[in-house]
C-alpha cells in the first residue's frame, strides 16, 4: 500500500499548480506516494503541463467546476495511501515536511487530521487553525461591525489569538488548504460533506472527526508555506458583499448553520 496520496484540486490555477508540483518534488519525499491533480477548470492546458513536466502526476478531468468538496472527493475515492495530504495549488511543500507528519501520525495512532504550519512568504505564521465558528463570526469578518469591542473578543477566540502554539495542540478545526489525514479515520467519519461547493466543508468535517472521537492536531513543527489571498479582501466590505465569492461562502455558511443547529460543539 502507498504511504501518502496527495490531493491538489485546480481551478483556473494553472501556474500556482506548476509550482506545488516543483516544491513537492524538490522536497524529495521518502515515503511512497501519489499525487493526484483534479482539474475543475480545463481550459488553461494543465493536461499538456503535466504531461510534459510531471507525468507521474495523476490527472482527473471532470469536465466542470466541481467545487472543492466533491473534487477532493474525487480523488479520495481513486486514492490508494494510508494517509491523504490535502494541498491547496498556492502552497509549497518544505522538505522533511510530508515525512514528520507521516511520522507523527504513526507515533499518535488518535489523530484523525494533523493541520501542519501556514506560513506566509516572509515565514511568519497564518491564521490557519480556530474554534468552531459561531453564526456571527463570518458577519463580523466581512463588515465594520468586526471593529466594534465584542467583535473583536469573538474574532480573537475564533482565531485563537490566545493560544501560543508552542508545540502540537489540539484545535476544532484547519482550513483545507493543507491537512494531512488519517486514511482509516476517512473511512469512519466519511468524506468531505459535498452540499458545500467551497468554503465550509473543513469545519464540518473537523466536527465530524471529532464527533467519532478522532482528535484534530495543529502541529507547528511541520512547515508549509501558503501564498494565500482572501478574494473578499481584494475590494470594500461593501463591494465585497456583492461579489460571487462571498455569496457562495455565505451560502454554505447558512447550510452549515443548519445542519448543525440545536446540536452541542464536540468539544468543550
Amino acid at each position: 500500500m502507498i504511504d501518502v496520496s496527495i490531493i491538489i484540486v485546480n481551478y483556473r490555477t494553472r501556474g500556482l499548480v506548476k509550482q506545488c508540483l516543483k516544491s513537492l518534488r524538490r522536497a524529495a519525499i521518502n515515503p511512497t506516494y501519489e499525487i493526484f491533480v483534479v482539474d475543475n477548470d480545463g481550459s488553461e492546458g494543465l493536461a499538456d503541463l503535466l504531461r510534459e513536466d510531471f507525468p507521474e502526476v495523476k490527472l482527473l478531468e471532470p469536465g466542470r467546476n466541481l467545487g472543492f468538496a466533491v473534487a477532493n472527493n474525487l480523488a479520495m475515492r481513486r486514492a490508494k495511501g494510508r494517509y491523504v495530504l490535502i494541498l491547496n495549488p498556492d502552497t509549497e511543500v518544505t522538505p522533511g515536511c510530508v515525512e514528520l507528519m507521516l511520522a507523527a501520525m504513526e507515533q499518535n495512532p488518535d489523530i484523525g487530521i494533523l493541520a501542519p504550519k501556514l506560513v506566509h512568504p516572509d515565514r511568519t505564521r497564518q491564521e490557519s487553525v480556530h474554534s468552531f465558528t459561531k453564526p456571527f463570526v463570518p458577519i463580523y469578518r466581512r463588515t465594520p461591525l468586526g471593529r466594534l469591542p465584542w467583535a473583536r473578543r469573538a474574532l480573537d477566540r475564533y482565531f485563537l489569538r490566545h493560544e501560543k502554539f508552542a508545540g502540537p495542540t489540539e484545535v476544532d478545526w484547519a482550513i483545507g488548504a493543507a491537512l494531512f489525514v488519517r486514511r482509516k479515520a476517512i473511512d469512519e467519519v466519511g468524506m468531505l460533506d459535498e452540499r458545500y461547493f467551497m468554503y465550509f466543508e473543513d469545519t464540518d468535517w473537523a466536527r465530524r472527526f471529532w464527533e467519532k472521537g478522532w482528535k484534530v492536531v495543529y502541529w507547528p513543527e511541520a512547515e508549509i508555506a501558503h501564498y494565500h489571498r482572501r478574494e473578499s479582501a481584494d475590494a470594500g466590505w461593501f463591494t465585497g458583499l456583492l461579489r460571487r465569492v462571498t455569496r457562495i461562502h455565505v451560502t454554505s455558511a447558512v447550510k452549515y448553520f443548519l445542519k448543525w443547529r440545536g446540536r452541542p460543539t464536540p468539544r468543550p
